[in-house]
C-alpha cells in the first residue's frame, strides 16, 4: 500500500499533487522552514543535555564555565575525547538513517519501507562481520564500501523478491524480514565460528555510539552530506513519483533512473551509519513516519524538499534522545554496555505496530503456485508418507551414529542393552537426547507452522514471523539471565519460554483484533513484535554475565547441545496432545485456508477456531524453544513442502509436514555436529542457511 493511502486518515491532502495541495505556496514554505528550525532547535537542546551525561563528574555548570573560557579543570579534554565524538556519531547516524528511510518510503510508496525492513542493515552488518571474521584489515573508507556492497545487495534482493517498489505492505515486509532472518543467521554463524575475531561485534551489532575519537565521524560526515544533497536534488521527482509511476512518467520523470539513484543514495547513507556506529535499528522507519504524520498539520512537510531534511533532523533527535535517556535512567557506567540500537528498535517496533493497526487492508501476499495445489491421489499420499517415515527413521539413526567419532549400528544395540565400551556409552548418552530434541522440536515447529499458515491464509508465514518464538526466547533468556543460581533448571526455562510465547501471542492477537482479525494485520504486528522481542533479548544478553553470553547466544541460535531427556519430554507431551487436535479440526483448517466467508457460511465459529489453533501453535513453538532454542524456517518450509507433495488437505499435509520438520531439524543437527567436528554449528543456523534459499525460491515463484 502506498504511503499516501496508509496515512490518508491522518494526513489530509496526501496523494494530491504538490501544486494543488493547500498551504504549499509561500505560507507552506515558511511553515516548513519554521518546522525545520523547530526540529534543529530541539536537536540542539537535547544535544546539550546529552553532553552532560557521562561517567565523569562533569555537569551543566562545568560545561557552561568551559564554554565561556573559565574552566580550570579537564572538562575540555573529557568533552573532546569522549562526549563530543559520541554526540557527533549519534547526530550523523540518526540524520543518515532518517534521510535513508524517507527515500526508501517514497521510492517504494510504502510507509513500512526502511533500511531494516528492506534488510539493508542486515546486509551491511553481514559484510562487515565477514571482513572481521576472516581477519582482513581494511581502512575505514573500505569498511564503508564493504557495508555499502552488502546493503545494496540485500536491498536489491528484497525488492526483487517482493515484486519491485510499490508492492503490498505485507509482501514487502515479509520479504525483507525473511531475508533479514537469513542474513542474521549467516552473521550469527560467523560470530560463533570466529568468536575471537568478532567478539567486539556482538554489542556493536545492535548499534553502539561509543567512539575512540572524531576520525570516524570526519570520514562519514562528508558522505552523509553529499548523499543528502543528492536526495534534495531529486526532491521534485520524488514529489511527482508519489502520484504514481504512470503519472510521473507522463510528467517527464525517468521512473527507473529515479528509483535506482534514490536506492543507491539510501543504501550509501545506511552504509555510512553502519560503518560509524553499527546497525542502529528502526530509526529509518520511525523518523520519516513521524514527519509524515506531522505533515497533516504542517502541509509543507509533504514536499520532499522539506521532508528529507526534516526526517534527517528527526532521526538525529531520536538517536541522541534515546542515548541520553539510556544513560540518564541506567547510569552512565551501566549504559556503556547497552547498545543504543536496542532503544530505537523497540521504539520503531511500536511505530510499526501502530501503523499496522491504522492501515487498511494492504492486500494478501501472492501465494506460490504450490500453495494452490489441490488434492493429490491417495496412492501418492501413501507413498510420500512411507518415504518421509523412512527418512525420519534414517535421520534419527544417523544422528545417533554421527559426531566427532562415528559409531556402528551394533554399538546402538549394545548401548540399548546397557553394554559396550564406556566411550560408546558416553557418546550415545550425550547424542540420544540431542537427536530426540532435534527430531521432536522440528516436528513441533512444523505442526505449529501448518496451523499458523492455515489461520493466516499465507504460506509464507511461520511462528517466528508472528513473534511467538521471539517471545518464547525472551522468556527463556529472562529466566537464564535472572537466575540466582549458576544454571537454572530445565523446568524453569520451559516455564519462562511458555509464558513468553503466550504473552507475545496475546499481545499480537489482541493488537491485531479490530472488528475481527485481519490476516495481513496479524502478520505485520507479529513482525513488529518479533523485532521488539529480539531487542529485548539482546538487552538481557548484554546485561548478563559476559562469560555466559556466548553460551546463551548459541542457544538462541538454535542448538541441541547439552540437552537431556527431561527437556524433551514437554515437547513430546504437547505433540501427543496437539496431533489429535489437528486431526479433529482438519476440516476447519481447510476452510480457514480458503477465505473469511466460507467458514461462516458453513457454520464454523471462525474466531473461536482461529484462537484455539493459534494458541496450540504458540504452545508448540514455546516447548520447541525450550528444547532446541530459537529455530526459524522449519515452521515455514516443512508445511509448504508437504502441500507441494500431497496437496492442500490438512488431513494429509499435516502428518507429512510433521515428519518433514523432524527430518529437517534432525539433519541440520547432524550436519552442525559433523561438518566441522569437533567444533559445532548450531542446528538453527544450519536450518536457516538451508531454508533461506528455499524461501527465496518461494517468493520468486509468487511474483505474479
Amino acid at each position: 500500500m502506498a504511503v499516501e493511502q496508509q496515512l490518508r486518515e491522518t494526513r489530509p491532502g496526501a496523494g494530491t499533487p504538490a501544486a494543488e495541495q493547500p498551504g504549499l505556496g509561500r505560507v507552506g514554505v515558511l511553515t516548513g522552514t519554521s518546522a525545520l528550525v523547530l526540529l534543529a532547535t530541539s536537536l540542539v537542546l537535547v544535544s546539550g543535555w546529552h553532553l552532560t551525561q557521562g561517567t565523569s563528574a562533569v555537569g551543566a555548570g562545568d560545561l557552561l564555565r568551559w564554554a565561556i573560557g573559565d574552566d580550570t579543570s579537564r572538562t575540555g579534554d573529557i568533552l573532546l575525547g569522549s562526549r563530543v565524538p559520541r554526540l557527533a556519531a549519534g547526530i550523523a547516524v540518526g540524520f543518515a538513517l532518517g534521510v535513508a528511510g524517507a527515500l526508501f518510503q517514497s521510492l517504494a510508496r510504502n510507509a513500512l519501507a526502511s533500511p531494516d525492513t528492506l534488510a539493508v542493515t542486515g546486509g551491511a552488518y553481514l559484510a562487515v562481520t565477514a571482513v572481521a571474521a576472516f581477519g582482513l584489515a581494511v581502512p575505514l573508507w573500505a569498511s564503508g564500501l564493504t557495508a555499502f556492497v552488502g546493503g545494496i545487495t540485500a536491498a536489491a534482493l528484497v525488492l526483487g523478491l517482493a515484486g519491485g517498489a510499490g508492492t503490498s505492505t505485507t509482501r514487502l515486509v515479509l520479504a525483507g524480514s525473511a531475508v533479514a532472518l537469513a542474513l542474521q543467521a549467516a552473521t550469527s554463524t560467523l560470530l560463533i565460528l570466529f568468536a575471537e575475531e568478532t567478539t567486539s561485534l556482538f554489542a556493536w551489532g545492535s548499534g553502539s555510539l561509543s567512539q575512540l575519537g572524531l576520525d570516524a565521524f570526519q570520514q562519514a560526515a562528508p558522505v552523509v552530506v553529499v548523499a543528502t544533497g543528492g536526495a534534495l536534488l531529486m526532491a521534485r521527482r520524488l514529489d511527482l513519483l508519489g502520484m504514481g509511476d504512470d503519472t510521473a512518467a507522463v510528467l517527464g520523470v525517468p521512473v527507473r533512473t529515479t528509483r535506482a539513484v534514490g536506492t543507491v543514495l539510501a543504501v550509501l547513507l545506511t552504509a555510512a551509519s553502519v560503518t560509524l556506529a553499527g546497525p542502529i535499528g528502526f530509526v529509518g522507519l520511525f523518523a520519516p513516519v513521524v514527519v509524515r504524520l506531522v505533515g497533516g498539520v504542517v502541509p509543507a512537510l509533504n514536499r520532499h524538499a522539506v521532508l528529507i531534511p526534516a526526517a534527517g533532523l528527526m532521526g538525529a533527535f531520536v538517536v541522541v534522545l534515546a542515548d541520553a535517556l539510556l544513560r540518564a535512567f541506567l547510569g552512565a557506567d551501566e549504559a556503556i554496555s547497552i547498545p543504543t540500537g536496542i532503544t530505537t528498535t523497540i521504539a520503531g517496533a511500536l511505530v510499526m505496530i501502530v501503523l499496522a493497526r491504522r492501515s487498511r487492508d494492504s492486500g494478501p501476499a501472492k501465494e506460490p503456485p504450490a500453495a494452490r495445489i489441490g488434492v493429490r491421489s491417495r496412492l501418492r499420499f501413501v507413498v510420500v508418507l512411507a518415504i518421509v517415515v523412512v527418512a525420519a527413521a534414517g535421520v534419527t539413526l544417523l544422528g545417533l551414529l554421527g559426531g566427532d567419532t562415528w559409531l556402528r549400528t551394533g554399538d546402538i544395540g549394545l548401548w540399548l542393552s546397557d553394554e559396550g565400551s564406556p566411550l560408546v556409552r558416553f557418546a550415545l548418552d550425550e547424542r540420544a537426547p540431542r537427536v530426540a530434541a532435534a527430531v521432536l522440536g522440528g516436528a513441533a515447529l512444523a505442526l505449529s507452522g501448518s496451523l499458523v499458515q492455515a489461520t493466516c491464509r499465507n504460506p509464507l508465514a511461520e511462528p517466528g514471523i508472528l513473534g511467538i518464538t521471539g517471545g518464547a526466547g525472551v522468556g527463556a533468556v529472562f529466566v537464564v539471565t535472572g537466575s540466582v543460581t549458576a544454571a537454572p533448571s530445565g523446568n524453569a526455562v520451559l516455564l519462562g519460554a511458555i509464558v513468553g510465547a503466550l504473552v507475545s501471542f496475546g499481545l499480537v492477537y489482541g493488537l491485531a483484533w479490530r472488528h475481527g482479525l485481519d490476516a495481513d494485520r496479524l502478520l505485520l504486528i507479529g513482525i513488529g513484535t518479533w523485532y521488539g522481542a529480539a531487542s529485548l533479548t539482546t538487552y538481557l544478553l548484554v546485561r548478563s554475565n559476559p562469560w555466559d553470553t556466548p553460551r546463551i547466544y548459541t542457544w538462541l541460535s538454535g542448538t541441541t547441545y547439552g540437552r537431556t531427556f527431561d527437556s524433551v519430554v514437554p515437547v513430546a507431551i504437547v505433540l501427543v496432545l496437539a496431533l489429535p487436535l489437528a486431526w479433529l479440526v482438519r476440516r476447519e483448517l481447510d476452510l480457514l485456508a480458503l477465505d473469511e466467508d466460507t467458514p461462516r457460511l458453513v457454520g464454523v465459529g471462525l474466531e473461536r477456531v482461529r484462537l484455539l489453533v493459534l494458541l496450540v501453535g504458540a504452545l508448540l513453538a514455546a516447548t520447541s524453544v525450550a528444547a532446541v532454542g530459537v529455530v526459524g524456517f522449519v515452521g515455514l518450509v516443512a508445511p509448504h513442502m508437504a502441500r507441494a507433495l500431497v496437496g492442500g488437505r490438512h488431513a494429509r499435509s499435516v502428518p507429512v509436514a510433521v515428519l518433514l520438520g523432524a527430518v529437517l531439524l534432525g539433519a541440520a543437527d547432524l550436519i552442525g555436529r559433523t561438518v566441522i567436528a569437533p567444533a559445532q554449528v548450531p542446528a538453527g543456523l544450519v536450518v536457516a542457511l538451508i531454508g533461506a534459499p528455499y524461501f527465496v525460491y518461494l517468493l520468486a515463484r509468487s511474483r505474479a
